[in-house]
């Protein structure tokens, strides 16, 4: 199992990738619990895990996510949700999240989670809330006791396939002078479109709270016209099946001629940020269209395509992956050099739910970071 102290290094150069300044904006909460945590909360509350030691747990977690179904690849979070019900549990969780972050070089991150599933003990969606932020602000401080710095927001996930869109929009509204910069949707794609929760997307709007939406994970077009629409969505999260929409055709002659259909285009035109998760993407069968390794992964023609590409964890636990092990996976795949990876993280940091003031001083602090690589 890789852990979170793994050294990858870019071929050929040998430069560390765990040392550039990254950017995560696609990272769920309950996606990244330190295995080891896993066993001692389960044990406070009385919860049966697959197994109590911890390497033979994450073993599980990996194994059990690897399906090829994102059905399948959910069902891993009862685990991880059920240690996740308490204020105590709760804290731990987000401040050993943000710790894992820094470590990893990460030096901005948006995490996700949907506070409706964390109120099996009695919790409100406010207390599950605050708890979060309590952890995270206390990752942040020991973060800078040890030397590093790192910047953390909430974004306040609505599952797709219940119906508490509108409450759970006000609610992260109602944090959103408390660590709270964006909304989302998770869940179960196919068959629950982000028009159903076309009341909270209106909501939103009216606040100008910014909004990302998983979609072009399980489901194809119609769903990312349903986050473009219904949500207007500032990012797509995966967004991997938007190359379902390009055409490449090469002829005889070694050309290569691409056509773009409507929504890709339009994604393309508007700079719409896609948040892209290899390993996850791989795991769940989001890209079974075009084969089931990384290099077959549509990453690199979204990328040759001028697409505002992104690259993200989704899941550290499930997918056994880290942020820098992503980028070596696609460097390897790819050939990606330094300059290749920067460019990922910068675009990260133009998507940042954040001030645009915050936003250009993420930008320099890559840009530097990158130069004294």
């Amino acid at each position: 199992m890789n852990t979170i102290s793994e050294e990858y290094l870019l071929p050929g150069g040998g430069t560390s990738i765990n040392s550039l300044p990254k950017v995560s904006l696609h990272d769920h909460l309950d996606g990244g619990l330190r295995p080891q945590t896993i066993i001692e909360l389960a044990d406070a509350i009385g919860l049966e895990l697959p197994s109590t030691d911890a390497q033979t747990l994450g073993t599980w977690f990996a194994e059990q996510a690897n399906s090829g179904s994102l059905i399948e690849y959910l069902k891993t979070f009862d685990v991880t949700t059920g240690v996740m019900q308490t204020r105590e549990g709760l804290v731990r969780v987000a401040r050993e999240f943000v710790e894992d972050l820094a470590i990893d070089g990460v030096i901005y991150g948006e995490v996700r989670w949907a506070p409706e599933q964390h109120l099996a003990r009695g919790l409100t969606l406010d207390e599950a809330v605050e708890a979060v932020q309590e952890g995270i602000e206390a990752g942040i401080e020991h973060v800078g006791q040890t030397g590093g710095r790192i910047k953390i927001g909430q974004l306040v996930t609505a599952m797709r396939h219940a119906d508490r869109g509108l409450e759970i929009a006000q609610l992260a509204v109602r944090h959103r002078e408390n660590g709270v910069v964006g909304f989302d949707i998770a869940g179960a794609e196919l068959g629950f479109p982000a028009g159903n929760h076309r009341a909270a997307f209106d909501y939103l709007a009216q606040e100008f709270f910014p909004v990302t939406v998983h979609a072009g994970e399980a489901d194809g077009l119609d769903s990312i016209r349903g986050a473009l629409f219904d949500g207007r969505a500032l990012r797509l999260g995966h967004g991997v099946r938007l190359a379902e929409d390009i055409s490449v055709e090469r002829t005889d002659t070694d050309n290569t001629y691409v056509t773009l259909g409507p929504v890709a285009q339009w994604v393309r035109d508007r700079e719409i940020v896609l948040e892209l998760s290899p390993s996850s993407n791989l795991q769940t069968g989001a890209i079974a269209a075009w084969g089931d390794d990384i290099v077959d992964h549509p990453f690199d023609l979204l990328y040759q395509l001028d697409f505002r590409v992104t690259v993200n964890t989704d899941n550290r636990l499930m997918s056994n992956t880290t942020l820098s092990g992503e980028l070596a996976a696609l460097s390897d795949a790819f050939g990606y050099e330094l300059d290749d990876l920067e460019v990922f993280q910068l675009n990260a940091a133009e998507a940042a739910f954040l001030p645009l003031e915050d936003r250009e001083e993420l930008a320099e602090a890559i840009t530097a970071g990158f130069e004294g690589a």
